[in-house]
């Protein structure tokens, strides 16, 4: 397939690729850069399309836009013409400057439980930009009346729904869990522990997390750098009471996780998680 057509074309079915054009190359002892205008389009698990001119330069510069898509970034790289990039190795080369554009689908929100609080998250999470998911195994309660301003609303147990998506989770990416069943929250956060997924928040007490840990426990789940990634109780400690509070707590946390600000969260402090 052509390369614009398939820019085009991913475009149009929101799926995710970058385009890396040479936009400037220096040239050493006669020897030129890149040409400026060459292009290599790169897609999730597909070869990449064009050339930047050298097949070490493609490489390198693949890899490098692959991770500026799964982060959602935009921006400027610079090499030798062999795909050099430390200081040491671009001494006396000629250098390239690859302008990384990339077209990233809106992030993920799913929210199993459709409890009080999930309507609140959905229209936060919505305000924010993420493609938001709801499900709960309840068809009274799982529905399109009561939530619709969701992308979608699921009527499944969790299960499933990680077998067929898990995989799409990246690190930009949330999973709220905000039952307190533990036939739905612990399959839930044991799927949601082997995706990629950036964020996991699940709702309840000290004391009822504690009782999930147990439950976790039991069925296998003991590593304590995989229990990390569980942020539980959900959300900052602003003394949130309301859905809506609660939902902008739980929002903040994640914008925190994901840009690496320090923010107290109600996992690392102490007392009860309500104001009194």
């Amino acid at each position: 397939m052509d390369l614009y057509a398939a820019l085009r074309a991913a475009i149009r079915a929101g799926e995710p690729v970058a385009l890396a054009t040479v936009i400037a190359g220096t040239a050493v002892a006669g020897k030129p850069a890149a040409a400026v205008g060459s292009k290599l389009l790169v897609r999730p698990d597909m070869p990449p399309l064009g050339s930047l001119g050298n097949a070490e330069l493609d490489r390198i510069a693949a890899r490098d836009t692959l991770a500026e898509l799964e982060a959602a970034r935009t921006g400027v790289r610079h090499y030798g013409p062999n795909g050099e990039t430390t200081p040491e190795d671009l001494v006396g080369t000629p250098e390239v400057s690859v302008f990384i554009e990339s077209w990233a689908p809106p992030p993920q929100m799913w929210i199993f439980g459709a409890v009080d609080f999930t309507g609140a998250l959905a229209k936060v999470a919505k305000v924010l930009g993420y493609r938001v998911i709801v499900c709960d195994a309840r068809e009274t309660f799982a529905t399109r009346r009561r939530f619709p301003m969701a992308d979608e609303v699921i009527v499944s147990w969790p299960t499933p729904v990680f077998a067929e998506r898990g995989h799409t989770l990246a690190a930009r990416d949330a999973v709220c869990i905000l039952t307190h069943d533990p036939k739905f929250d612990v399959p839930a956060v044991t799927a949601a522990l082997k995706t990629a997924v950036g964020y996991i928040g699940v709702m309840g007490s000290r004391g009822t997390h504690a009782t999930r840990m147990h439950r976790l426990n039991e069925v296998g789940i003991n590593d304590q750098q995989e229990l990390r990634r569980l942020m539980a109780p959900i959300g900052l400690d602003l003394g949130a009471r309301t859905p809506e509070e609660t939902a902008v707590s739980i929002c903040a946390e994640i914008i925190a996780c994901r840009s690496g600000r320090p923010a107290r969260s109600l996992r690392d402090s102490a007392g009860p998680i309500h104001a009194g």
